[in-house]
């Protein structure tokens, strides 16, 4: 299907109309009148994009103002703005390989973080037996906050029962659970605390809650540093400077429109039956479907979700996605469908 116009709520096809219960903007940002306005003011200051290098020996204030509010706003030392979620972690595995004796991923990892000489952290269900050995090495541990198919965060507790002897790097891509999950949508880096990880790293898009074309990477000061000297970084043009400014200059509307989604799914939590058609929690805005046929009732209602191969070897992604900007006569249609399964 091809439209004109950004798919807000609604989503217009010729002379019909849609609900639309698709995409990831999920604090219902790109179509924000003062989201917009917020945006256009700092394009007439910073203009429409800014090829150069960041490591140029001109430096645009732009950057240091969006990527300390990042850094406050997670919690973390540092953060630095590259162009995508997806160059955020492919330049976190490239700055990593010379300091990882071996790498693990978590089920279903993001393609963003993967590495090709990762080896899978559970097998059958089991912690790889490899974690528990004598070799003493460097470990760097790949997961997505939020796996694909899952409505809450994932279980990082299996981390403890790693021996001493080897020294973990955790990388957490963020990308659906910043502006979702902690206070205000911080996500859950500051949460994640246990004492033998030697060093966390975040990656994420910012083209998801935050509604903006970029991605970040967030650390201690010492790795974000490490980063600023990656030759991928320094041969890259930096995210737009005028979207990095919206950042900081949008913190009050993130906060309005966290709360606003917040609303709409404890709605769905009072007036949903559970069921085993449809997976949902009420702390997380997708709504996976597992029986197909809510399909054909939805398409009869006029109501488009997210359907399509997320990735090759796993199943079709088939998901109802909730936003700030969905009203409750929109949800309203949603549960009368959901509850007749």
């Amino acid at each position: 299907m091809k439209i004109n116009a950004f798919p807000n709520r609604i989503l217009t096809t010729g002379e019909d109309n849609y609900l639309y219960f698709g995409g990831t903007a999920y604090l219902g940002l790109p179509t924000n009148k003062k989201f917009q306005q917020i945006l256009i003011k700092n394009i007439l200051q910073w203009g429409t994009a800014y090829g150069s290098s960041r490591s140029a020996n001109i430096e645009l204030k732009a950057y240091e103002n969006g990527e300390k509010f990042l850094a406050k706003f997670i919690k973390s030392e540092a953060s630095i703005t590259v162009t995508s979620g997806m160059l955020a972690g492919k330049i976190v595995i490239e700055s990593l390989q010379t300091h990882t004796d071996q790498f693990y991923h978590f089920n279903n990892v993001h393609t963003a973080i993967k590495s090709g000489n990762s080896i899978p952290f559970f097998i059958e269900n089991e912690m790889n037996p490899r974690l528990h050995d004598a070799a003493k090495e460097r470990i760097t541990i790949l997961t997505d906050a939020v796996p694909s198919f899952c409505t809450k965060a994932v279980d990082l507790s299996f981390l403890r029962l790693i021996p001493p002897h080897k020294e973990i790097t955790l990388v957490i891509d963020e990308s659906h659970s910043l502006g979702l999950l902690g206070k205000n949508g911080n996500g859950i880096f500051s949460k994640v605390n246990y004492p033998n990880i030697k060093r966390k790293i975040m990656i994420s898009s910012l083209g998801k809650a935050f509604g903006l074309t970029g991605g970040f990477i967030a650390s201690d000061a010492q790795f974000i540093q490490q980063i600023r000297a990656n030759d991928s970084f320094i041969a890259s043009a930096g995210m737009n400077p005028a979207f990095v400014q919206t950042i900081p200059d949008a913190k009050k509307l993130y906060i309005k429109q966290h709360r606003k989604l917040k609303d709409n799914l404890d709605y769905l939590k009072t007036n949903l039956k559970k069921s085993k058609a449809f997976l949902f929690s009420s702390k997380y805005p997708l709504i996976y479907i597992e029986k197909e046929e809510i399909n054909t009732l939805l398409d009869k209602n006029k109501i488009i979700i997210a359907h399509f191969k997320y990735a090759s070897g796993i199943k079709d992604l088939n998901r109802i996605v909730i936003t700030a900007n969905h009203k409750k006569r929109d949800l309203d249609q949603i549960i009368s469908i959901l509850n007749q399964f």
